[in-house]
């Protein structure tokens, strides 16, 4: 194990050739893993910190995580994913991203921040399927940190999960290529994605990333068959106004009403210590306006019991409480076959 302010040079025993880059001339890489899609020089580092260029070759994260546990799937949130199933979620460390108001900067910003940083154990892809399946969990997830750039050792532990007949998930900021989202198809049932805006400048400010290639990504995932929910963590003053909310509501709508939307409450940690903790009143108004634009699924998440009636899915045509819950605890599923059980309407979603 390693502890807090974890070195570049002290994960080389954790990695392998992978498999998402082309070789430029001489000994420079073209990472593909993500819309950075970084050229690397030989010694040299991705954006993400943790894809280097070692003589030619790309050598990425494997054989470790640094976050393991069961979570209810709702925790993820996947709302419209087999209700009150456990998933194992396991994470890596670091992220493509920089966002000041990350809530899992202690891993994400591992390699990036001298203040973050978190204890890694090794392991092994069929070890980890194992767990799950000796644990009681039909789904596997990569979460907690970015997947997108531990593709490699996903795609491996999603390999002996499916082996075992077991469903597999990415949550995601979704700054993919489509190489990469091709690469994980066969192994990826449902993707999670943050929108955390609309702005196309604001994002780059905030994140690092483009707002363009994760809108990209939205459709590609759609095109693909994924299943896919969208969160935004509405933060005031960044993302909050009415017309940056129903720009992203309008955008989901028009790929597709039946995407589930989540919009969930920023509280101050990491960097951003400026703006208040978002209110109830402001996610209230959030869903508000994702209905107006037409969406059949809107969510309010991280303030339990605070808006109770956006925790539960009810059916679009007829009203039907469905889907009944307290925070992560499924009160009761009355989805049948994937119909609402008063008026047969198909509830989009993965339910058995």
């Amino acid at each position: 194990m390693f502890g807090t302010g974890i070195r570049r040079d002290e994960m080389t025993g954790f990695t392998e050739v992978g498999e998402l880059f082309d070789v430029l001339d001489g000994r420079n890489v073209r990472c593909r893993a993500c819309a950075h899609e970084c050229e690397i020089r030989d010694g040299g580092h991705g954006v993400c910190r943790v894809r280097a260029n070692i003589a030619g070759r790309l050598y990425v994260p494997y054989g470790y995580v640094a976050g393991l546990q069961v979570d209810p799937i709702e925790k993820k949130p996947f709302y419209h994913v087999l209700p009150g199933a456990s998933a194992l979620s396991f994470g890596m460390l670091g992220c493509n991203f920089s966002c000041r108001f990350c809530q899992n900067w202690s891993s994400s910003q591992a390699l990036k921040d001298p203040h973050a940083g978190s204890p890694v154990i090794e392991c092994s892809a069929e070890g980890l399927a194992e767990q799950a399946r000796g644990r009681a969990c039909p789904v596997v997830v990569s979460t907690y940190n970015e997947p997108l750039i531990s593709s490699e050792w996903a795609v491996a532990v999603f390999r002996k999960a499916k082996e075992r007949g077991l469903r597999c998930g990415f949550v995601s900021n979704g700054h993919a290529t489509r190489r990469a989202l091709e690469y994980l198809r066969p192994w990826v049932d449902f993707y999670k994605v943050d929108l955390k805006g609309c702005d196309e400048k604001r994002y780059r400010e905030v994140t690092g990333g483009r707002l363009g290639a994760v809108l990209k990504t939205i459709e590609n995932l759609m095109e693909l068959g994924f299943w896919v929910e969208i969160v935004t963590l509405v933060v005031p003053g960044f993302n909050d106004s009415d017309s940056e909310l129903r720009q992203i509501a309008r955008f989901i709508a028009g790929l597709s009403r039946e995407i589930p939307w989540h919009v969930t409450a920023f509280h101050k940690d990491y960097r951003m210590f400026e703006a208040p903790n978002t209110s109830a009143k402001t996610l209230l108004r959030a869903a508000e306006i994702g209905r107006e634009e037409g969406l059949c699924y809107v969510y309010a998440g991280n303030l339990p019991g605070e808006l109770s009636e956006l925790e539960h899915t009810f059916c679009p045509s007829c009203g039907t409480a469905l889907v009944e819950r307290r925070c992560f605890l499924i009160l009761s599923n009355r989805i049948k076959g994937g119909r609402c059980p008063k008026c047969a309407s198909a509830i989009a979603g993965v339910w058995s």
